[in-house]
């Protein structure tokens, strides 16, 4: 089975020929007044107003503890321009949301929002950055006055360099070089390239930036002052810690007992704050992530 076939079985919609839309979780909470992802809390991001997408589902990177089916090669032989995949990806949302106008849990005022997003996050399945007009894709999105988030793997410094979203996130899922390999499974060495894309992060000041660590236990919740030295080579605004979460194809390649608890998270995030000079910020049990940032504060995206 192609990716492609794979992805459309768990619910993904393609939209051109190699970008794809999925609504979350808890984008269907958020529209009944039921719960918000824990960005909402971090920096005030409306669940129900937030389209999660990807204009790349092929990737450079095998994660284990990715979701998706990675295992599964994709070619791209020509690109698609920013603004179909923008339009579709718009359209597409509409149609998932217009069918919560006639059940009787939406709340009526969020159904109306989400009709009209004020939110994209870049960061479906696949990696954003092999995108070649990345970009004009963010810009396409702010002249729709909307805010973007575009969630990396820095293998591609020259990318992470040039795009200005409103929050760029990169994932740093190893402390070192060995774990990394093992962790990430990337399709060749490419340790060299995330350090570069780390060096990027903090010579742009200007560009309001976040690290991702997803913690495995028996595999990358090690060495909590080995992460910190990379968070300080980077000085991002923000340092995200989570859980790995036991979902999808990642289930084909770790056991259950891989996901730390929330205690496990909080202990370990601590751990990397004293290290780093960072502090504390707020947390989300639910979500098993801890917020650090320089001074123990959030802003929300504005």
């Amino acid at each position: 089975m192609s990716l492609i076939d794979l992805l459309k079985k768990q619910g993904y919609h393609i939209i051109g020929t190699h970008g794809a839309i999925k609504p979350c979780l808890w984008l269907n909470r958020s529209i009944k007044a039921s719960g918000s992802c824990y960005k909402a809390s971090f920096y005030g991001i409306s669940s129900h107003r937030c389209v999660q997408m990807t204009p790349c589902i092929a990737c450079n990177q095998r994660c284990l503890h990715c979701w998706r089916p990675v295992e599964e090669p994709f070619s791209i032989e020509s690109w698609d321009r920013p603004e179909l995949i923008v339009e579709q990806s718009l359209a597409e949302q509409k149609r998932f949301v217009s069918g919560y106008g006639g059940t009787g849990a939406t709340d009526r005022q969020a159904w109306k929002e989400a009709l009209m997003p004020k939110h994209a996050a870049i960061s479906l399945v696949g990696e954003p950055t092999l995108y070649p007009y990345l970009d004009e894709l963010i810009a396409q999105y702010r002249d729709r006055d909307m805010s973007t988030f575009v969630v990396t793997n820095g293998t591609r410094p020259g990318v992470v360099a040039r795009i200005s979203p409103s929050q760029l996130y990169m994932s740093l899922d190893a402390p070192d070089h060995e774990t990394y390999l093992k962790a990430c499974n990337p399709v060749s060495d490419l340790w060299d390239r995330v350090n570069e894309s780390l060096e990027v992060l903090r010579s742009r000041p200007g560009q309001r930036s976040a690290l991702r660590l997803t913690l495995v236990k028996g595999l990358n919740m090690i060495d909590p002052e080995g992460y910190a030295r990379l968070v300080k080579k980077a000085q991002p605004d923000y340092v995200e810690v989570k859980a790995y979460m036991h979902l999808g194809y990642s289930r084909y390649r770790l056991p259950r007992e891989a996901m730390p608890s929330h205690a496990e998270v909080l202990a370990f995030a601590r751990k990397v704050a004293d290290a780093a000079g960072y502090r504390p910020a707020m947390d989300v049990e639910l979500s098993r992530v801890a917020l650090l940032s320089k001074d123990g504060s959030a802003r929300p995206i504005g």
